[in-house]
């Protein structure tokens, strides 16, 4: 127990020792090359002790201790010292005041480190303080930049330059701030802890057309050549301040095109392309592009490109047009519809650049043309005659595109000029002609026999034909019936009939006389032609006799089939004028299948050799040639 009261008042002494050991440095320093540097010292011991022989004092590089052989930089008692430092170092305070500041000469950047003092008071009385001081040797100035330089936001940099050599003032001048927007400078000069620094502030407001200029800070030193630059390139933040793409473009359906978009901002924006409310593609870059491939129509339209960098965000649109030829049109679905019925048809279609429709009726032009995707065509109370049908063109300049439709027309029938009853040979002959749709059904009434004749009988040849929406019925009456003033008692009505209508009509008689008269003429003419012919042969037969002196030879004809030929063939012509070249008169749309036959003579030459009893000579003694009605 004696032991550690004696002990505790020991420790009390050393830690009261410990204590009183003390030194003050700069913590930083800072030095240009090749100028000086004064590291300012002021160092303490305990009051008990009494320096032996003087008070020295030692500075070392690197580290504290001895033991390690640290590089020496100044020392009391020798010259001995490192070699970098032989010649550079000198202290410049009196120990016996407590001062220990060091100057060193012509330093340079190996000189950077720490430095520590070493105070040696004879005997044991040596001690290494733990505080040092550290240099730092520039070979430029250090410039004060902010982390972020946003465009538009006032900016401050600031260059430094130490003042620590006592024989050597610097100055500070800023280069190329020639384009800066309206510059500002400013000079402070800061010691703190027998230590100096000068400070020249720049300020100005950068935008980004200085992103990437250079900015220069000089510190030069008078009357020396010690001149030192330090330069720098502005980082400047700024949004998006433009977006360049394509401009509007075309582009034919089926190809390719290529979007191209750039973005100026700093720092490099997110690139996106907007189709619509679609994000097609997207990188962090400078530009970007998009390609598409096979275009069709439904890819037509805006197209964005969006920048954004956190600063700010930007965008700049273009129209892409594609083109194609019209798409097949749609329009109205054939259709049945009443006569007198008012419609609408339409026509609707694409096409790039817009087509043109036109509405054709039958192969006609119907309307008017329309330079739209759609065209209305207005039918006021149709008429059997817009029955048809209807094509709708769309043509633009890469081509063209049709759709049709039907419109069929429903009325009721109507009877055709046509329809009457003729005398033929045979009889009567009657002919009802109607149209109508649907087709109409046509009966023959007899009022006087109280007969509706719809098929054939015994007495009676009833015909029907359809032809589209023209139905034709017809009746022959083989007998002619009781005269009545002089004219047959004929008495027909034609019934014709559809779903939307029926209609009875009394046919019109063509008088007997004409026929009889078209017989008469037809006889006269061939007998007069036949006349002629043999006038001919007696002029021919007594040139001949003549000619060969013999006058009382009988005329042989070689051809006497060449008359006949010749008869009839003027008959037939006289035919043709009359109307009379078949069995029945011809009657509308039925004339091919009647026919009118008239009667003519059958002549029969005889007379290639003179027989008995069947030649003769007339008064002026020519022959002749017998001709026999067969």
């Amino acid at each position: 127990m004696w032991c550690l009261e004696l002990l505790l008042p020991l420790l009390l002494i050393i830690n009261d020792a410990n204590c009183q050991w003390n030194v003050w440095v700069p913590r930083d320093i800072s030095a240009m090359t090749n100028s000086c540097v004064v590291i300012p010292c002021t160092f303490m011991y305990p009051s008990g002790i009494r320096p032996y022989r003087g008070i020295h004092g030692i500075w070392y590089f690197g580290q504290p201790y001895p033991q390690l052989f640290p590089p020496v930089v100044f020392k009391t008692r020798t010259d001995i010292v490192h070699e970098s430092y032989k010649g550079r170092t000198k202290l410049l305070g009196d120990l016996h005041q407590r001062n220990c500041t060091l100057l060193i000469n012509n330093i340079g950047t190996e000189h950077s480190g720490r430095y520590y003092f070493r105070a040696d008071l004879g005997g044991a009385n040596m001690y290494t303080f733990p505080d040092y001081a550290e240099l730092k040797v520039l070979d430029q100035p250090s410039i004060d930049i902010p982390e972020e330089i946003v465009s538009d936001e006032n900016l401050e940099l600031t260059c430094y330059a130490p003042d620590n050599c006592p024989d050597m003032s610097p100055e500070i001048q800023w280069m190329y701030t020639d384009y800066l927007p309206d510059p500002e400078f400013s000079s402070d000069y800061l010691e703190e802890s027998n230590t100096a620094v000068l400070s020249s502030t720049l300020t100005f407001t950068p935008r980004p057309m200085h992103n990437g200029q250079l900015l220069g800070c000089r510190v030069y030193y008078p009357n020396t050549t010690l001149v030192y630059e330090r330069l720098i390139s502005l980082d400047i933040k700024y949004a998006p301040r433009s977006v360049w793409v394509n401009v509007s473009s075309e582009v034919m359906e089926g190809s390719s095109v290529m979007l191209h978009c750039e973005v100026d901002s700093n720092p490099p924006s997110r690139i996106s392309w907007m189709f619509g409310d679609d994000e097609l593609l997207w990188d962090t870059a400078s530009n970007i592009s998009l390609s598409l491939d096979d275009v069709t129509s439904a890819q037509e339209g805006i197209y964005t490109c969006v920048g954004d960098n956190g600063y700010g965000i930007m965008n700049t649109s273009l129209y892409l047009a594609v083109k194609y030829p019209p798409r097949e049109p749609v329009v109205n679905e054939s259709m049945t519809i009443q006569e007198g019925t008012s419609l609408a048809l339409h026509c609707s279609t694409q096409g790039s650049p817009a087509p043109t429709l036109t509405w054709l009726k039958d192969g006609e032009l119907v309307g008017t043309i329309t330079a739209d995707e759609l065209s209305v065509l207005e039918i006021v109370e149709i008429t059997p005659q817009g029955d048809g049908q209807y094509r709708c063109l769309a043509e633009n300049e890469h081509g063209r595109a049709s759709s049709s439709l039907n419109i069929t027309v429903e009325y009721a029938p109507v009877l055709l000029e046509e329809s009457k009853c003729t005398v033929v040979r045979e009889g009567v002959q009657c002919v009802c002609m109607a149209t109508g749709n649907p087709e109409p059904t046509i009966e023959f009434y007899l009022p006087d026999l109280n007969i509706t004749i719809n098929e054939t009988d015994g007495r009676y040849n009833f015909y029907t034909h359809t032809d589209g929406h023209t139905s034709t019925g017809m009746i022959k009456m083989r007998e002619k019936g009781e005269r009545i003033d002089n004219g047959p008692a004929v008495n027909v009505h034609c019934s014709i009939s559809n779903m939307y209508g029926r209609e009875s009509v009394h046919l019109e008689l063509q008088q007997e006389k004409k026929y009889m008269m078209a017989v008469i003429v037809g006889t006269i003419g061939g007998v007069a032609v036949i006349a002629f012919i043999i006038a001919a042969v007696r002029y021919v037969g007594h040139n001949n006799k003549k000619e060969n002196g013999n006058p009382r030879q009988d005329v042989v004809l070689e051809n006497p089939a060449l008359y006949y030929s010749a008869v009839k063939k003027d008959k037939q012509n006289l035919r043709k004028k009359v109307g009379e070249d078949g069995d029945y008169q011809p009657v509308g749309s039925m004339a091919g299948l009647e026919r009118q036959e008239l009667n003519y003579a059958a002549l029969e030459f005889i007379g290639a050799r003179s027989r008995e009893g069947a030649s003769g000579r007339g008064d002026d003694g020519s022959n002749y040639t017998e001709i026999k009605a067969k």
